[in-house]
């Protein structure tokens, strides 16, 4: 029996319980079986001004997945020189699992910026785009500037979900004003990111 497997790329900076709802809604929509979380070193479609290094954000998700039996940090992006480029991630997940299903996690917001991610046919021939639903967030089909049954695709693999109105911006203002995170992470992340001095005021410039 051919294995679904997932995979969660993003900055996670931090990881907060709105993704992690988001991944389990994710594994029970689509039956996956195990669930990779791909942190980027250096994401192409984002500033990196802010950006904790990509340890720091890789020991923050394997704190809030620990005891997760189906989830598991994947560190191929940070040790990878260069962008973060998802087809070469993929491309490594398909020479990896030759014979699973590949399905690719991003928020619904990200389907508008498709069409400008390098070799996006490639990324679609490889795997199922999965579009988790953002609070606030109407979708609309016109604005996805991709081929009319690439679109009818990414459509019919959204995951409903549970909206949860949380956001890495949002924790990174609250820890930088001195303002309590708790209930928005897990427990162990938030003892890290304190521990670890991260997101403080003053500190933001030099991190990434």
């Amino acid at each position: 029996m051919r294995q679904n497997i997932g995979i969660y790329g993003g900055t996670f900076n931090p990881i907060h319980i709105g993704h992690l709802v988001a991944a389990q809604d994710a594994i029970e929509r689509h039956r996956l079986d195990r669930l990779f979380w791909v942190p980027s070193a250096r994401p192409p479609h984002k500033r990196r001004a802010g950006l904790a290094p990509a340890e720091e954000r890789c020991a923050l998700i394997a704190a809030a997945i620990a005891g997760a039996p189906r989830m598991a940090v994947c560190r191929w992006e940070i040790e990878r020189a260069g962008p973060s480029y998802t087809v070469d991630t993929l491309r490594r997940f398909r020479a990896e699992f030759p014979r699973a299903n590949l399905f690719f996690l991003i928020g619904a917001d990200s389907l508008y910026e498709l069409h400008t991610w390098r070799e996006i046919g490639a990324i679609l021939d490889l795997c199922r785009v999965v579009s988790v639903a953002r609070p606030g967030f109407a979708l609309r089909r016109s604005r996805i500037r991709l081929p009319a049954a690439r679109v009818a695709r990414l459509l019919a693999d959204r995951v409903p979900g549970h909206e949860i109105g949380v956001s890495s911006t949002e924790i990174r203002r609250r820890l930088a004003a001195g303002r309590p995170i708790r209930y928005l992470v897990p427990d162990a992340v938030e003892a890290l990111i304190r521990e670890r001095g991260l997101y403080r005021a003053g500190r933001a410039r030099d991190e990434g």
